[in-house]
């Protein structure tokens, strides 16, 4: 009988793990609690190495139509002046068109949707997951892959919680097709930047809204980090148009309009031209608090931690989707190299993940300091416009 892994989280840590498992032999059941297929409402992702590498153990090609390829990284003043150009040539792409691909890999029948993790119960021979609509599932492993706010994590480590850093990031998608001669020219197929006081807005090309990486049916992705109070401003801002507060972000079509109105309002005051317009053409504009979080143990007994159940790093590392695939990776191989026996295998997975993790959370505030509010040398150091084209979601070792 083949091993059977449970997977908590339908995002692309489960997929990731789910997929590279069941290649193996093992079979795998995914269990996401929406009901329906999820929404990555446009965000954009930058691929490293290793996020590549695991698309080919999984057998998606990685071909013109996956992203966009950005030859070359620049840097406005407010006045729309290039004052900084980096040659940085990368394959950006968006958070629907690598759902959409993975998705179509796994097995329809074993992902399951309406399935909110409740509780976990493990022996000697398995781990049983319980859920809130009354379903249970038992394997040989399960694997809490639920992100940020993770049901797996608090049961087993209920003290871990992730750290607001005192800013947010602004999201929004511009169509390639609304934004003026000048504007597109600036912008396309580049990756910009421009840096407020305090702040940092920076954007590239990606797949439009229909996924297509053909010229005119492309946006500019655009992340603008912007400083908000904890106590007050925060909870405001988190408050949507009926009234309720929600945790870190709100669905896009509940912000309210006067915070929409103020955002662009802002825009036009402290940024390029450029971005100016790109804001105004964003469909609908969204945030998300920034928070950090770094556990302490990933692996107990049959249940392993992966993704941003596990760590998770400030945006500017750009490495969240691509620390989810090296975590899945180094679990598949860790359980072919013990054959398949678990405890074993998840001290070995500990053991390669941990330190890693670890490091890109730190380089993570590294780089967010100075917007966290920080007036230390190292930190402004690193947000003149050489630094941030230098730094920001680029590809290095960590350990």
């Amino acid at each position: 009988m083949p091993r059977r892994a449970i997977v908590i989280g339908g995002s692309f840590g489960g997929l990731f793990t789910g997929t590279l498992l069941a290649r193996q032999g093992w079979d795998v059941e995914v269990f996401e609690q929406a009901t329906e297929g999820l929404v990555g409402r446009g965000a954009g992702i930058i691929p490293h190495p290793e996020l590549f590498e695991c698309l080919g153990r999984i057998g998606i090609p990685v071909d013109e139509s996956f992203g966009v390829e950005i030859p070359q990284r620049v840097t406005f003043d407010r006045s729309g002046a290039v004052i900084a150009t980096l040659p940085l040539p990368q394959f950006l792409t968006t958070w629907g068109r690598l759902y959409q691909l993975l998705m179509a890999t796994f097995p329809a029948g074993r992902y399951h949707f309406g399935h909110a993790f409740r509780s976990l119960e493990q022996d000697a021979a398995g781990v049983t997951a319980r859920f809130a609509n009354g379903a249970a599932a038992r394997g040989d492993l399960l694997i809490g892959a639920d992100g940020i706010r993770s049901a797996v994590r608090a049961q087993l480590a209920p003290e871990a919680r992730p750290v607001y850093a005192g800013y947010v990031g602004w999201r929004g998608l511009a169509e390639e097709r609304l934004l003026s001669p000048a504007v597109h020219r600036d912008l396309f197929p580049r990756f910009a930047f421009c840096l407020p006081p305090r702040e940092q807005m920076l954007g590239y090309p990606v797949a439009g809204f229909t996924n297509s990486t053909r010229p005119g049916e492309r946006c500019f992705n655009f992340v603008w980090y912007r400083p908000v109070e904890e106590e007050e401003a925060l909870p405001r801002l988190c408050t949507d148009v009926a009234g309720k507060r929600h945790d870190m972000s709100i669905p896009p079509p509940l912000i309210r309009s006067e915070v929409l109105a103020a955002v662009r309002r802002a825009a036009a005051e402290l940024l390029s031209p450029q971005f100016v317009e790109v804001v105004r053409h964003s469909r609908q504009p969204f945030f998300q608090a920034i928070f950090d979080f770094m556990s302490r143990a990933v692996a107990f007994g049959r249940v392993a931690l992966l993704g941003d159940a596990a760590f998770v790093a400030r945006p500017h590392v750009g490495m969240g989707v691509t620390k989810a695939a090296g975590d899945a990776m180094a679990l598949a191989d860790v359980l072919r190299e013990s054959g398949n026996d678990v405890p074993d295998a998840l001290a070995r997975y500990q053991a390669r993940r941990l330190r890693f993790g670890a490091a890109v959370v730190d380089r993570g505030r590294e780089l967010g300091a100075f917007l966290q509010g920080s007036d230390a040398e190292e930190a402004r150091r690193h947000h003149t416009p050489e630094a941030v084209m230098a730094e920001i979601a680029v590809t290095r070792e960590f350990i």
